[in-house]
């Protein structure tokens, strides 16, 4: 059965987050308190964790870099009422894979965990399948398939599903230029809404992560009014 941690401090949403997720077949584990979901996630394996922004004793920004840093590679949703595009922005830095705004529609994040543990799923049977030559190497660094690791100079960069799977697509097209609609089909699918400015996003992040002047990148590259280019 699919294991989803659930934080939220708000009784009347983590209440109708619980039913929901329960009646779609999902074993739920529900937290109120930051610091709380940060050792659960820690110490058991989630399939999927919904984590809110606002709570007590550790925000969810804090828990999200906390997770990451730890080395759990969980896809992460945050629940916001923040609609400022810092906050969101902040949250994809810190290795959320995905957020959803308060008041949220129950179908949209419904199809948002699907797809997200569809591809996690996928992950992991590509991971299985994968043979010592899927490296691929730029600069400093090497992404090895296998591991499911950005390595630089041998030591693990840490990135977030989406960052990986994001970079993944870019070199498997290196030289080519990638329209943010081909982007969306190799890393999000098209089952799930995801805006321009989510994709760009997520470059912001990996420039700050691959490139040495995130501002003069030497490989993630953007080709004006189509897409991205990745030079090797």
């Amino acid at each position: 059965m699919i294991k989803v941690l659930v934080v939220e401090d708000e009784p009347g949403i983590a209440f109708a987050l619980e039913s929901d997720l329960q009646t779609e077949g999902y074993s739920v584990v529900l937290v109120t308190d930051g610091a709380e979901a940060s050792r659960r996630a820690r110490a058991e394996q989630f399939d999927l964790i919904l984590l809110d922004v606002m709570l007590p004793s550790m925000d969810g920004f804090e828990v999200c870099r906390e997770l990451r840093h730890a080395g759990v590679t969980t896809p992460i949703l945050m629940l916001t009422s923040k609609a400022q595009e810092a906050e969101k922005i902040l949250g994809l830095d810190m290795g959320a894979d995905d957020y959803v705004t308060k008041p949220f529609n129950p179908r949209e994040l419904r199809a948002r965990i699907r797809s997200h543990l569809r591809r996690s799923s996928m992950d992991a049977g590509e991971k299985d399948r994968v043979t010592d030559k899927e490296l691929y190497c730029f600069g400093d660094f090497e992404l090895d398939l296998a591991r499911m690791e950005l390595r630089r100079v041998g030591d693990v960069v840490a990135t977030t599903s989406t960052e990986f799977k994001l970079l993944a697509a870019f070199l498997r097209n290196t030289g080519r230029v990638m329209t943010r609609e081909k982007l969306l089909d190799e890393v999000w699918g098209r089952e799930i809404t995801v805006t321009d400015r989510v994709i760009d996003n997520y470059i912001v992040s990996l420039r700050r992560k691959i490139e040495k002047d995130p501002s003069e990148p030497r490989h993630l590259h953007s080709v004006r009014g189509v897409g991205y280019r990745f030079d090797a």
